[in-house]
């Protein structure tokens, strides 16, 4: 018979299973009960607790989601209103006023918009009308407030500008800083050039090119420690425009009037280790060139228009020479130099979506329009599925609203301008949605983990505990009716290495364990009370006869008959000697403990216990005992005390009060108790014979499971404790 029908037949009540040691007998047949909601409960609030688990995690994710959506619009609206602020404040700055004064310039004064082949600089219109170029200070502190400096990989800066006003000339101005030795000056009436510091300007507007040579001179009011001078501008003739290594001065030369520049070196060195004349030294200068186009544009008309037209066709480039030195220690040309503040850094600040346009409010006619359009830029990288851009298209916005257009005027020195800034939500929603579906993987993950450990769960746990069950509750049922069914439960196909498969195996042996020992217990149960029937019966009769012998009290074995036809009493009739002791009910009395222990150790020669002695300062010790049981008590441990004693030596009882209660210790010289046994020698059949006695089998451990029964029903306890040279055994006992 293969497994699977042995399952089917004992479902289906069919298969009698054969009782552990009866081979031969018929079992009643096992029925299978109707099983309960209950026997499901658990089984279906492990599976909702799965489904449960997987829709609060789509739940929590469309929430989050609907939540970061919501907080994103309020975000952007309040993210506007902060963009529009802080481009209105940059706006207002001399920085934002040279953006709005050069609108068409690309980069500004970046090196991308000169030509490459002549590495000329497009000069910026500055919010001021001019500069105070003979001020170092102050020159400073307008091209760092305009930010109109280009800034170059050795830490060189340039601003190249003119004025914002037809009224301060025509002049283009060139203010920076770069790094050099010590500034070597012409002297007097000194012709040659290549000995001492000079700067080279060059400036082309449209096709007519003008270049300068500026040696350095001392001023007389050049103050120490520092180099204070002027850059004397000659116009750069043929004899003086040869190698930079062979430039001179003609001797009829002349300055030009309107070139004017100054010079200012520091005396600290770059480098802090050095302090010689070759060491690199921070020079600014600023100098103002003349250009003759703007000029005459501004003495041939009345008003001119102004920045002029010529100023998208300008281009400077200067040049900073050492003494005897081939290259230029500077040079506006140099690539890698980063622009000024521009349009492109204004329209950084701006989030994806939005747009930001400026209008000129007033001017000429011509000059009210847009000067400009900037988008916020886009994250190319920026991929969603499709599912997830419409599920976030679909989910409300509730009190959240976003004002599409933000509009605000500003007054400049340079004019008033309009500002709108344009937002869209749409852009909100692509990077929202952008970012869900990045994590929209870790949700899936999440989903999978949870089905797949359901999945292993139900399969390889909740079936088989299914299974088992039906067994279980099958030989639950039945086992009522015949105890011999305790060990039918059929585990053969749910057996394994597993947590489940060892229960279940286990659990079949148990059962068939149990069933074996319910027998073998009925039957040692049976023949434990037919022999204490027995023996009290047959011991009953004879101390009758010793009673009527010893029936007076004086006679000092009237007690001890006395005892042992309680003892009789007690275990008559009842299953065994543990239960019947658990059973007795004791008589408790006033008992003076002086008089009853004096009285015990007088007497523990009848019982074969020689040299007892007794001590105690009180001459009455009251306690509610009952006396015949305190007695057996004293007995047990004085039996013990004897067996393990040193022989010759006395055994010694001492009463004394401590607190409410009344102590009596039994102290014997002789072995100590182990550890592992100073508690246990009080439980049921821990036997205390010594090891090295004749009779060591016959003892069946009950003395002291007797005595520490009757001290736990006086209200009294009882322990042993290891002393220097034996054992002592204490006895308390609450006073009256």
């Amino acid at each position: 018979m293969t497994l699977a029908s042995r399952w089917r037949r004992w479902r289906a009540g069919r298969l009698a299973l054969p009782a552990i040691g009866m081979p031969n007998l018929e079992m009643p047949r096992i029925e299978m009960p109707r099983l309960g909601f209950a026997a499901f409960r658990r089984r279906i609030l492990f599976r909702l607790a799965f489904v449960l688990l997987i829709v609060v995690t789509l739940a929590l994710a469309l929430a989050v989601l609907k939540e970061e959506k919501q907080r994103s619009v309020r975000l952007y609206g309040e993210g506007a209103k902060r963009t529009l602020a802080e481009v209105a404040g940059r706006l207002r700055h001399p920085s934002g006023q040279l953006a709005l004064l050069n609108p068409e310039a690309p980069g500004l004064n970046a090196p991308a918009a000169v030509s490459p082949p002549e590495g000329l600089v497009r000069p910026l219109v500055l919010p001021y009308a001019g500069l105070d170029f003979s001020d170092q200070a102050k020159a400073q502190q307008a091209v760092e407030t305009a930010d109109c400096q280009m800034q170059y990989p050795d830490g060189s800066t340039l601003c190249v500008a003119i004025g914002n006003s037809a009224r301060a000339g025509g002049f283009v101005y060139l203010v920076g800083s770069f790094a050099t030795t010590r500034l070597v000056a012409r002297e007097p009436r000194e012709l040659e050039l290549t000995r001492v510091h000079r700067a080279r300007v060059t400036l082309k507007v449209d096709a007519e090119t003008a270049r300068w040579i500026a040696p350095f001179e001392l001023t007389e009011d050049n103050a120490a420690p520092g180099l204070r001078g002027r850059l004397t501008g000659f116009v750069e003739t043929p004899s003086n425009a040869g190698a930079i290594t062979t430039q001179a001065l003609e001797r009829q030369t002349r300055p030009v009037r309107e070139f004017r520049a100054w010079i200012w070196q520091d005396a600290e060195c770059q480098q802090q280790d050095r302090a010689d004349e070759a060491c690199p030294r921070r020079s600014f200068f600023s100098i103002r060139v003349p250009v003759e186009a703007y000029r005459e544009l501004i003495f041939r008309e009345q008003r001119p228009a102004w920045p002029p037209a010529l100023l998208g066709r300008t281009g400077v480039r200067l040049e900073m020479f050492a003494p005897g030195a081939e290259q230029a220690v500077f040079d506006s040309a140099t690539p890698g130099a980063l622009p000024p503040f521009s349009w492109a850094d204004l329209g950084a600040s701006l989030a994806p979506g939005e747009r930001l346009r400026v209008r000129r409010l007033d001017g000429d006619p011509a000059q009210r329009r847009e000067l400009l359009s900037l988008r916020g830029a886009e994250d190319a990288q920026l991929q969603a599925a499709g599912w997830i851009s419409r599920l976030v298209a679909l989910l409300p916005l509730g009190p959240v609203e976003v004002s599409p257009t933000l509009s605000q005027i500003i007054a400049t020195p340079v004019g008033r301008f309009e500002l709108t800034l344009s937002g869209d939500v749409r852009a909100i929603e692509r990077n929202l949605a952008a970012t869900a579906t990045r994590l929209s993987w870790f949700v899936a993950a999440m989903l999978g983990a949870i089905a797949l450990a359901w999945l292993l769960i139900e399969i390889g746990l909740i079936r088989r505990i299914a299974v088992l069950t039906r067994r279980a509750a099958a030989l639950s049922h039945n086992v009522n009716i015949n105890t011999a069914l305790a060990g039918g439960l059929e585990v053969e196909d749910l057996r394994g290495k597993d947590e489940l498969g060892i229960l279940a195996a286990g659990l079949a042996d148990l059962l068939q364990r149990v069933q074996t020992d319910l027998r073998r217990e009925q039957i040692r149960a049976e023949q434990e009370r037919d022999t204490w029937h027995a023996v009290g019966h047959e011991i009953m009769s004879p101390l009758q006869s010793l009673m009527a012998l010893h029936g007076q009290e004086s006679d000092p074995a009237h007690r001890y008959v006395k005892r042992m036809q309680q003892a009789i009493k007690v275990l008559y009739g009842q299953a065994s000697p543990s239960e019947a002791l658990q059973a007795t009910q004791l008589e408790l009395a006033s008992l003076d403990l002086v008089a009853f222990l004096r009285h015990v150790a007088d007497n523990a020669h009848y019982a074969g216990i020689g040299q007892v002695s007794f001590e105690s300062t009180l001459g009455q010790c009251l306690v509610r005992a009952d006396e015949y049981s305190l007695e057996d008590v004293v007995t047990h441990v004085l039996s013990n005390a004897q067996r393990h004693r040193v022989a010759g030596s006395a055994i010694r009882i001492r009463l004394e009060e401590a607190g409410r209660e009344a102590l009596i210790s039994i102290s014997n010289q002789g072995p100590q108790i182990p550890a592992a046994l100073i508690d246990a020698i009080f439980e049921y059949g821990v036997s205390g014979a010594a090891a090295n006695e004749p009779q060591a089998g016959e003892h069946r451990g009950q003395g002291l499971f007797v005595a520490r029964t009757y001290m736990a029903k006086m209200q009294g306890s009882i322990a042993a404790l290891n002393t220097a040279d034996g054992v002592q055994i204490v006895l308390r006992l609450p006073l009256v």
